[in-house]
C-alpha cells in the first residue's frame, strides 16, 4: 500500500478541487436545499467525465481505479456538493461488472439501494433515490435493476439528502444466490469507501473553517485562537484527519486488488476489502461528526446560524453515514467478520 498519492492522483485532486471550488460555493449548496440535488451542477460534472471515469474504457468509461474515484469523492465532501457522484459511480461500476450497460442518459442518475427490499417490495431510504432513474438492489436472493422516473422529492431530513423509498417490482434480475450477494457486497463496500472519502473531505473543510474563524475572531483584543480552551478543542483534529485518511486510503487500495484479502486480527493483517471498507466508513463518519462538532463549537453561537457554512458540514457529516442504517449494526457485522459470530449463552 502506498502512503503518498501518485502524480495522477495529485492531478485529479487539483482538477476536481478547482472544479468544485469554482462551481460549488456554499451558496450553491444552500440553493439546492431541501432536495440536495443541483441538476445544473450535475450536468457540468457529467461534462468533465467524472461520473463515468470509474467505468471500463471498453464501455466508454475512463478506466479509473477506486483510488482515483476516492480522490474525487474527497473533493465532493470538501464542498458538500449536492451531486450523487458516489452513488452513480458505484451503481454503474456494478452494472459494468455484471455485463449490463447502464441505460442512463447524459445527466440521468443511477444508484444503489443499500438495504434489501422489505416484505412490501420497497427499498427504503435509497441514497439519491429521489433523483435516480436506475436503482440496483437486492430483492430476496436476487440482484435486481429497476428503471423508472425518479420521484423528484425527498422526505425532509436535516442533511438535505435526496433519499427516497423506491419500488423494486418490474425490474430485471441481474444475478441470483451467491453471485448476487457477492456482487452486492463489493458494490456496498465501494459505496462505503467513497463515502468515507467524502467524510475525509468534510473533516478537512471543517478544520479549515475553524482555524480561519478563531484566527479572525477577536476577544479581549486578541484572536480567540490564542486561548487555550479553543486550542484544546482543535489541536488533535489534524491527527483525526490523518487517521481517517489513512484507513480510507487502505480500503480503496484493497478495493483495487484482485480477489479476497485476509482477516488476521492476531497479526494485525487485514486486507479484505469489505472489512476494510466497513472500518473506514465507520471511522471516517465518526471522525467527521467529531470534527464538525468541534469546529461548530469554535464558532460559538454563530455556529448554529444558517449564515455560517460550518452548519452545512455539521448536518451532512451525520446524515451521509446514517443513510446506511444503524452504525451499531455495521459494527456487529465487522465484529463477526473479524472474530466470528457471537454465541449467545442462556
Amino acid at each position: 500500500m502506498r502512503l503518498e498519492p501518485t502524480e495522477d492522483e495529485r492531478t485529479i485532486a487539483e482538477v476536481f478541487g478547482g472544479f468544485f471550488r469554482n462551481e460549488c460555493p456554499p451558496a450553491v449548496v444552500r440553493a439546492a436545499e431541501p432536495l440536495g440535488f443541483d441538476i445544473g451542477l450535475w450536468a457540468r460534472l457529467v461534462g468533465t467525465g467524472a461520473p463515468d471515469m470509474g467505468r471500463a474504457e471498453a464501455v466508454g468509461g475512463g478506466g479509473a481505479a477506486l483510488t482515483d474515484l476516492a480522490v474525487v469523492a474527497e473533493q465532493v465532501g470538501r464542498t458538500v456538493a449536492p451531486v450523487p457522484f458516489v452513488e452513480h459511480a458505484v451503481a454503474c461500476r456494478l452494472l459494468d461488472r455484471l455485463g449490463v450497460s447502464p441505460p442512463v442518459g447524459a445527466t440521468e442518475v443511477a444508484t444503489l439501494a443499500l438495504r434489501p427490499a422489505g416484505a412490501a417490495g420497497d427499498w427504503t431510504l435509497v441514497p439519491a433515490g429521489a433523483v435516480a432513474g436506475t436503482v440496483v438492489g437486492l430483492v430476496g436472493d436476487d440482484l435486481v435493476c429497476v428503471h423508472g422516473p425518479p420521484p423528484g422529492g425527498a422526505p425532509a431530513n436535516h442533511a438535505a439528502m435526496p433519499v427516497a423509498d423506491r419500488a423494486s417490482g418490474g425490474g430485471t434480475v441481474l444475478a441470483s444466490a451467491a453471485a448476487a450477494r457477492e456482487a452486492f457486497a463489493v458494490a456496498r463496500a465501494e459505496w462505503q469507501t467513497l463515502t468515507a472519502s467524502a467524510c475525509v473531505g468534510i473533516i478537512t473543510t471543517a478544520l479549515d473553517l475553524a482555524i480561519a474563524y478563531v484566527t479572525e475572531r477577536h476577544q479581549f483584543d486578541r484572536p480567540i485562537g490564542s486561548f487555550q480552551a479553543i486550542q484544546q478543542q482543535l489541536a488533535d483534529l489534524p491527527i483525526v484527519l490523518e487517521g481517517a485518511t489513512l484507513l480510507t486510503a487502505k480500503a480503496a487500495w484493497a478495493g483495487d486488488r484482485p480477489g479476497r484479502g485476509t482477516v488476521d486480527v492476531d497479526r494485525a493483517d487485514i486486507t479484505d476489502f469489505p472489512v476494510l471498507a466497513g472500518m473506514a466508513f465507520l471511522h471516517a463518519a465518526e471522525a467527521a461528526a467529531l470534527a464538525t462538532d468541534r469546529a461548530l463549537h469554535a464558532h460559538g453561537g454563530y455556529g448554529y446560524s444558517e449564515e455560517y457554512d460550518i452548519q452545512l458540514l455539521y448536518r451532512r457529516a451525520r446524515g451521509w453515514a446514517l443513510v446506511a442504517g444503524d452504525p451499531a449494526r455495521e459494527c456487529r457485522r465487522l465484529a463477526d467478520a473479524m472474530f466470528g459470530p457471537v454465541e449467545e449463552v442462556a
